[in-house]
């Protein structure tokens, strides 16, 4: 268990890092031009990283810790936007960073290690099915969509993604997990949280994307993961656990719409010499 959450911090501290890099790199192009920046590159291998470390974490923890743990990459971006970039920071804000810290305690402590198990019969034919569709929409929404529509989609693409993790993590060994066609379901899922999230934070503001994107993130697969995936709360923990997921979930709003996060979002780019 201890490491499962050592590997969901690192993936939370990578993805933290890689939303700045991003948000800052789709200031300087727009659309589809923007995945091609080398900045963004190097974030994409940074999320790849962090996404490989979730896939270590949800095979031992259940969707609902992992996910709480991720969403509190949004501390990270605080915290490197005022270290780096000498961002303001407001009282509330190290608060919230004590409540992240004191929530996660709670869920790991009311969840345990929880190996993931089978999926029910027709789990990966809805998936797939999801994914296809999440796929349309956002092919539709990438266009004209709003930017919290499209972060809104991105959390359902990275909701999806984790889902599918933790259901093939439950299906068979890492060949088979790779193998098998929840990973069409991983692929596409993943895709699309990608693809709508530059949009939006070319589009939006930074902050309020990663807020709906923290929210997002954390109720779908947690909810998933407890009705149709197995995943349990240790008996007495159930007021503890919830009490800290909507703990958490509020202090990474606030977090997220920090000024410092604002900071980390319209940080000056630096202009090429003469």
């Amino acid at each position: 268990m201890t490491f499962a959450l050592l590997a969901a911090a690192v993936a939370a501290v990578a993805y933290g890092v890689s939303t700045v890099m991003q948000a800052v790199a789709m200031r300087r192009a727009h659309g589809l031009a923007g995945v091609a920046q080398p900045l963004v590159v190097a974030a994409l291998v940074l999320d790849g990283a962090a996404w490989l470390l979730s896939l270590v974490a949800l095979d031992r923890l259940p969707l609902f810790v992992v996910q709480a743990v991720l969403a509190a990459s949004v501390v990270v971006v605080v915290l490197l936007a005022r270290v780096v970039l000498d961002a303001p920071t407001r009282r509330r804000d190290v608060a919230a960073v004590v409540v992240v810290v004191l929530a996660l305690v709670a869920l790991a402590g009311g969840s345990g290690e929880q190996p993931a198990s089978a999926p029910p019969q027709g789990f990966d034919a809805s998936m797939i099915a999801a994914s296809v569709l999440l796929a349309v929409v956002t092919a539709v929404a990438y266009a004209k969509g709003s930017p919290a529509l499209l972060a809104l989609l991105s959390g359902l693409g990275f909701s999806g993604a984790a889902i599918a993790a933790r259901g093939a993590h439950g299906a068979d060994d890492l060949l088979g997990t790779v193998l098998q066609p929840l990973t069409v379901a991983i692929l596409v899922c993943g895709a699309c949280g990608v693809l709508a999230s530059l949009r939006a934070l070319e589009r939006g503001s930074a902050g309020s994307i990663a807020a709906v994107l923290s929210v997002t993130e954390v109720v779908v697969p947690g909810a998933v993961g407890l009705v149709v995936l197995g995943d349990v709360v240790r008996e007495g923990w159930a007021v503890p656990v919830a009490l800290g997921l909507v703990a958490a979930l509020g202090a990474c709003w606030v977090l997220a719409t920090s000024p410092a996060s604002a900071t980390a979002e319209e940080a000056p780019v630096a202009s090429a010499p003469a």
